[in-house]
């Protein structure tokens, strides 16, 4: 955040400082291309339509498949993708395997963004 009142006047910023500021704030490259991909998961409809059902209950790709009408290549494809982004994660229980969210992070970002939305 700023740490400059809405009444200061621009000649009254030290431009210099802010930028030195700012610069010294922003996170690393491998951070950035981090946050980069993990939104670009959120970005696909399909995938977030998977994460959001997964947030309602643990559910097989036969449970996906069924909710989304989608073909079980396409949902098994894009589970492998958010496994692989440590969004998802399984457990196996005899032949059955079954998917859930990897951690809470996932849907508080998810919720904040309909949120956001919904404003």
């Amino acid at each position: 955040m700023n740490d400059w009142d809405d009444q200061d006047e621009p000649s009254e910023i030290d431009h210099e400082q802010l930028i030195k500021t700012v610069k010294a704030t922003l996170p690393n490259d491998e951070i950035t291309e981090s946050i980069s991909s993990f939104f670009k998961m959120l970005g696909d409809p399909t995938r977030a339509k998977i994460l959001y059902a997964l947030f309602e209950s643990e559910l097989r790709v036969y449970d996906i498949v069924a909710i989304l009408g989608l073909s079980q290549s396409s949902v098994s494809h894009q589970l492998r993708l958010l496994k692989q982004a440590k969004l998802v994660k399984n457990r196996k229980a005899g032949k059955e395997v079954y998917y859930s969210l990897a951690d809470d992070h996932v849907m508080t970002i998810f919720k904040s963004g309909i949120a956001h939305i919904n404003e």
